[in-house]
């Protein structure tokens, strides 16, 4: 993978640990098993284990980016992370939080949608106009559950959505360590090349679903499915 280079992190002036505490102040979405919104929570209550092995169900998403050669963006997550620090994972994954309420909309999956696209901008550096909404391919909802390291776990209803096509990246040290675009035929060896663990949803994506949709860029509309919520929980 390619590293990140040193020069952006030299210019942050909060330290990437104050920033990843700041950010469990955010507020997501919290839902039921049929993706109801019921409420909202912070990020850090959202993914804290709790003493009765409790994780707040809440809405997230997972950005899939394929080049114009058809090569999948991966990234490594940053060690500064609080939940699943150096992991190998898609290109990225957040939420749609409560607080903006234009993230809220679920018309045309709209809120996700625009969620993706600011946390493409913050992660990657991908400009706005190249992550636009209307960008994005929306697939299929996925329910997790796992435990972490038994302090700092997930429990998501994720959004699966798809960006085909190049983009400008200037990838965010704070939050991405690394960065390398994986040809198809060359993932299985990739993977196992890594020291690093898989974060437990691209690991079930990968298990599961990807490969279909891999090789199905060009006709991705025959998989779109929001009345179903594949569970692995």
């Amino acid at each position: 993978m390619v590293a990140v280079g040193l020069v952006r992190r030299l210019l942050q002036r909060a330290s990437p640990r104050n920033l990843q505490e700041a950010a469990l102040a955010e507020r997501c979405i919290v839902v039921n098993e049929h993706d109801k919104v019921i409420g909202d929570a912070s990020k850090r209550d959202c993914h804290r284990v709790h003493p009765d092995g409790n994780i707040i169900l809440h809405r997230a998403f997972s950005v899939f980016l394929f080049n114009s050669q058809n090569e999948l963006l991966l990234q490594k997550r940053s060690p500064q992370k609080i939940t699943f620090p150096s992991c190998i994972t898609n290109t990225c994954c957040s939420h749609p939080l409560y607080e903006i309420v234009a993230e809220r909309e679920e018309t045309d999956i709209l809120g996700v949608r625009r969620a993706a696209g600011r946390r493409l901008n913050y992660e990657l550096g991908i400009p706005l106009e190249e992550a636009g909404p209307e960008r994005f391919q929306y697939l299929t909802r996925i329910h997790y559950r796992d435990p972490g390291d038994g302090q700092w776990g997930e429990h998501e209803i994720d959004y699966i959505l798809v960006l085909h096509g190049n983009v400008t990246l200037d990838p965010n040290p704070d939050e991405v360590a690394e960065v390398q675009y994986v040809a198809h035929d060359k993932l299985d060896n990739f993977l196992k090349s890594q020291s690093a663990p898989l974060t437990p949803w691209f690991r079930l994506i990968t298990q599961h679903h990807l490969r279909l949709w891999w090789d199905n860029l060009h006709q991705l509309h025959k998989f779109q499915d929001h009345s179903t919520i594949h569970r692995f929980c």
